[in-house]
């Protein structure tokens, strides 16, 4: 009998399983960084890092989490979610997917040339993997306010530079993002002020291709 009673205990402790069904349950959650968020310096700094990524995001996850019950989009994947909403939705949906994808293509160990059939198609579009640099940054550079700059493929496997304001992903367009570059201050604000040219051009230092290859 007394087991009986200490398995109910159990069954019923604020620390079961057991949900109240009125309980909001939280359909996205904040992406894990695969490496410190020391460890990208002195490109993106520890402190940039902790902002960025865990009040920034952290921010658009739970505002995502927050609006999207009741709608149409409870039950729909994140990238259906940006495809087909609009207003605060897309916003913050869009934001989530564009910080998923740009956490996740940095290393500290990154840097180089792509190389494979992702190598062949920037040269094949750019002529060469500076060329392709120079005109990915420059989109960076020449995107007014904040947004992002993005290296996109379409169904064919050919590729793309698009510029993206605030929220936007190429998703919106038909095309697959496989590498972006956050445009917005808080991105960089912190380790390189106004100079978001030098910003861009340090970030070729993490990016990791092996990550971006396999998006392509």
């Amino acid at each position: 009998m007394l087991t009986l009673c200490l398995s109910l205990l159990l069954l019923i402790s604020p620390n079961s399983q057991i949900t109240d069904k009125n309980e909001k349950v939280m359909k996205f959650e904040l992406v894990s960084l695969p490496y410190a968020t020391d460890a990208l310096a002195p490109v993106i700094g520890k402190a940039t890092i902790e902002f960025h990524h865990g009040k920034h995001l952290l921010a658009y996850v739970n505002n995502l989490n927050n609006l999207i019950p009741g709608t149409k989009f409870e039950n729909a994947d994140l990238e259906t979610i940006v495809k087909e909403s609009d207003g605060a939705i897309f916003n913050n949906a869009g934001q989530v997917l564009n910080h998923n994808l740009y956490f996740t293509q940095f290393s500290p160990k990154g840097g180089g040339k792509p190389s494979g059939a992702l190598a062949k198609a920037i040269d094949d579009q750019w002529g060469s993997f500076e060329e392709f640099q120079k005109e990915f940054v420059n989109g960076g550079v020449t995107q007014f306010g904040s947004g992002w700059v993005w290296l996109a493929k379409d169904k064919d496997g050919k590729l793309f530079i698009t510029k993206e304001s605030n929220a936007g992903n190429p998703v919106t367009k038909g095309l697959t993002p496989i590498l972006g570059f956050d445009v917005w201050e808080h991105s960089y604000y912190l380790d390189y002020q106004n100079r978001r040219a030098d910003h861009l051009a340090e970030l070729w230092k993490i990016v990791d291709w092996s990550v971006v290859e396999k998006r392509y």
